[in-house]
């Protein structure tokens, strides 16, 4: 004779036979709305002349922020429609593992010395850094290599983003005297 599955659709049960409280799920909504309203009200700041008679640059955050509340809406019912996310199934994801809290440390690390080097050297070599020092976190083989790839990233982005579309990215002391960047 089968057992039968008196789990409610969508989500499942705590080993007690209770229905787990979807807490991602009620994040993921409180997050979405919070960010929607603080869109809402920061577009209410936005200065707009008083000749303006188009929309004006307040139209763009006003729908984004109400489509951010719409959608936390939406997420909200699904949520007590019992409609749940499902974990997911990737091939290389291994939920038994416990977090590399080692790996993200070192991963923040370059991060932070990426922001705090960007005034010191520059841009492009404080990505160079953040790049390479991310590849050697996530196991890259040749370290050299990965500099090296860096390096022509950062100054391709960096010609392109400050030379052709002419934001302002800090060259660096170390680079400032070529006139492409």
């Amino acid at each position: 004779m089968e057992a039968l599955d008196n789990r409610p659709a969508g989500g499942d049960s705590s080993p007690a036979g209770r229905p787990r409280v979807p807490i991602g799920e009620y994040a993921f909504a409180g997050v979405t709305a919070a960010v929607g309203v603080y869109v809402l009200v920061a577009a209410a700041f936005i200065r707009v002349p008083v000749s303006s008679t188009s929309l004006g640059p307040k139209a763009f955050p006003y729908l984004v922020g109400a489509l951010l509340l719409v959608a936390a809406l939406a997420v909200l019912v699904g949520i007590r429609r019992g409609r749940l996310g499902e974990a997911e199934d990737g091939e290389d994801v291994d939920s038994s593992v416990p977090t590399d809290w080692l790996t993200v440390g070192k991963l923040l690390a370059f991060f932070i010395a990426h922001a705090y080097l960007v005034g010191l050297i520059g841009w492009p070599l404080a990505a160079t850094v953040l790049f390479a020092g991310a590849a050697w976190t996530l196991g890259a083989a040749k370290l050299w290599r990965t500099i090296l790839i860096g390096l022509a990233l950062s100054l391709a982005i960096q010609f392109l983003f400050g030379s052709l579309l002419g934001l302002s990215l800090p060259a660096g002391p170390l680079l400032d005297w070529i006139p492409f960047l």
